[in-house]
Parts: C-alpha cells; structure tokens; sequence
C-alpha cells in the first residue's frame, strides 16, 4: 500500500514503517556521532521505550553507552488495510540495529500498568541478563487500570479551581483562537494522578526489587515537565501538574529504597518537545511553535535524542551526582528556561494572530516534527513507493 498521513485531531493514525526507521536511524546516527559515553550502565529497562523521550533513552543506552536494553510499551501491529503504530515500527527498528550492532535488545509489548508484565519482565531478566543497573521511566497514557483493584482511571487536561482562557492553535490549519477550559472537579484530579502519578512507577521499582533483579547501585529516572508561567494554569497549577508533583514524591521514596545499596532515584525535568503527549495539551502546541523559533536562534534548540544524551553524558553519567534543583530534581530543561529565552516568548506570546503565525513562530518546524513522530517528512524516503504495513518483529507478549 502506500502511506499517506492521514491526521485526526492531535493524532496520526498511520504511521510509515520505513520513515519510521529512518528517523530511529537519524538519532543512531547522532549518538554515535556524539562518541562513546563513560560510566553508563550495561543493562537498562525502559518502560515506554517506544516513542518520544522513552525511545530516545534506548537508543543513548544501547548506542551512546553500548548497553543491553530491554523495552516495555503496548503498541499495535499492521492489521488488514492499516498501518501499524510509529511505537511499533520505532521499536522494531532499534531492536534490528541493535542486533546488527551484537548488542542484546528485547521488547515486551503489553500493558506495563499490569502485574502480568511487570512478572514476564522479571523473567525476561532473570533469563537472560541477571539484573538491570537503571530503569528509566517514561510512560505517557490517557489512561491505566489499576493491577490490584481493577479500576480504570483517565486522566484529563485541565484546570484546577476556575476556568482557563488563552491562546491555542489549530496546528493542522493554522488558526490561532481562544480556548475556555472548564475546571475539573476532585475526582478528576485524584484519576489524573492515578494515571500519571508515581504510584506505577514505584510499584514497578518494588516489584524489581523483590524479585533481586536491580543491581546494587541502580538508578532510576522518571520525565516530567514544568514549563513557563503562560502554561502553568493548564499544565503545573492543573491537574497533570498534581500528578507530577505526585511523581516527584515517588522520587523520594523510591530513593530512599534504592539508597541502602547505593541506588539513586530522580525526576528529570525535560524541555517541551512535539511528542504524542504534548500535541494533546491545548495552549502548549503554539507555545512550542514559538520556542522552536526562539532557541533554533539562539542555536539552543534540541529534540529528545539532544536532551537524552545530554542527560546521560551531563547529569547522570558523569562520574559525579547530578545537580540538582532546590526540589531535588535533573534540570535538563535548562536552557528553554534561559531568562533570554523566556523573555522573548513573553514579548511575542501577546502578539501572535492567525495572520502573522508563521512569522512569529516556527509552525513549520512544529508540523514537520509531528508527522516525523509518524515516520513522515523525513528525507530520503519513498512515500510515493508501495510498502508492506507489516514488519517481522520478535516482540514478547504482542497483545
């Protein structure tokens, strides 16, 4: 068949499978052409190693660290007439490369809410590599059903105590507008955090730790964001924000776990990136247009493969504990916060119409970022070429 980009919303529902491995292949590319990191660990779990900062980790692991790697996400296979998931295909493509490489690399596709999968991946580490020295974190769903009481819960975008006016964008037409968010109600927020808390993640650190399977000494990282004062109504004052400050104090119990044999614990703060995620928040879609204009010049700009190994070269794997903020957390968001930075978004933040959008901003950029998520808009690529939707993978647990 051949693959078009056929956009819904704030979704892609097809994704190209040769697009799709050649931009895993440009980040390979980047990480190699980096250098070999010092002090990483050999043997690294990502939960949600699929797309975005979670698949960036893999890949700095694997190819900037020469790690075995283990990946966890749920992704959806090719079926009759439509193309399978970018997770899918993104995944497939690292695990060949780093086949192709001699390195050891594994992926379980299923629900890691789930005690089900939390156990095949305690097998899968028994087996083959006998303990893990870092988890990293990085799981972003709309929704989880708890593995002890079987509640489902979803999580929703919105403010917390009165509605929320500001600009937004309509990426696909380019039309900047008002948008009123309602305010959520209790149980909403008590669902967000269910969903994007840290109560998994430490369910996750437990279970691995239980079963003997974390190394003395491991480390583990969980992503969050914080951005600026223009977006902390719907995003840090809101209810994901209540679900990150949830995860923060996941941080500081898991740390005082892991801490008896050596083990670390953080939250990285990362910068705002088109990612599946961020392209679902009203407002942060134009606010990243025209950060993009802003840091690409100032020659600051960074996508997840620059800030991830950044990470793992600059903080965690530098041969000294990381620096922290005064709440205990990685600042890899560092230079969007530049006060520079900063204050030009203020200044044009006010000004942007419809009209003179893609002068102010980098709506461009924005939208070709977006459709290479989905393995389009990548040079060197045959769109126009028949293509099998269907790609061999040896994922475990394909549910």
């Amino acid at each position: 068949m051949i693959i078009k980009p056929k956009v819904r919303g704030f979704i892609c529902i097809t994704a190209h499978p040769a697009g799709c491995a050649a931009n895993v292949k440009s980040q390979i590319d980047y990480v190699k052409a980096k250098g070999p990191l010092k002090d990483m660990p050999k043997r690294v779990l990502v939960v949600g190693a699929s797309t975005g900062y979670g698949l960036a980790s893999r890949i700095v692991a694997a190819f900037g660290g020469n790690a075995a790697t283990l990946g966890v996400f749920f992704e959806k296979p090719a079926e009759e007439g439509r193309t399978g998931s970018a997770g899918w295909y993104n995944s497939a493509a690292v695990e060949d490369a780093a086949h192709a490489q001699g390195l050891y690399a594994k992926s379980i596709n299923g629900d890691a809410f789930s005690d089900a999968v939390k156990q095949q991946v305690i097998d899968v580490i028994k087996e083959d590599l006998g303990r893990v020295d870092a988890v990293i974190y990085s799981l972003a769903s709309p929704r989880r059903t708890h593995p002890k009481t079987g509640e489902t819960f979803k999580s929703v975008l919105k403010p917390i105590g009165a509605p929320y006016t500001a600009k937004t964008v309509d990426t696909d037409k380019g039309v900047v507008s008002d948008i009123t968010i309602e305010p959520c109600n209790d149980q909403e927020i008590a669902d967000t955090i269910a969903v994007m808390g840290g109560e998994d993640w430490e369910m996750w650190i437990d279970a691995l730790s239980a079963a003997g399977v974390l190394a003395p000494g491991a480390t583990t990282v969980a992503y969050s964001y914080i951005g600026p004062k223009l977006t902390w109504a719907i995003y840090r004052n809101g209810t994901i924000g209540r679900a990150k400050e949830d995860l923060e104090k996941s941080a500081g119990r898991i740390g005082k776990k892991l801490g008896a044999t050596g083990g670390r614990a953080y939250v990285s703060i990362n910068k705002a990136l088109v990612t599946q995620a961020s392209s679902a928040i009203p407002v942060v879609p134009l606010y990243i247009s025209l950060l993009y204009k802003i840091m690409k010049a100032k020659a600051l700009h960074e996508g997840c493969i620059e800030q991830i190994q950044r990470l793992f070269a600059d903080r965690l794997y530098n041969g000294a504990s990381p620096q922290l903020d005064g709440d205990g957390r990685i600042r890899i968001d560092d230079w969007e916060m530049r006060p520079d930075v900063q204050d030009e978004v203020e200044k044009i933040w006010p000004t942007v119409t419809t009209e003179n959008l893609p002068q102010n901003t980098d709506i461009a950029g924005y939208r070709q970022e977006f459709l290479r998520l989905f393995g389009f808009s990548l040079e060197g690529v045959d769109y126009e070429a028949e293509t099998d939707p269907q790609v061999p993978v040896s994922f475990l647990g394909n549910s």
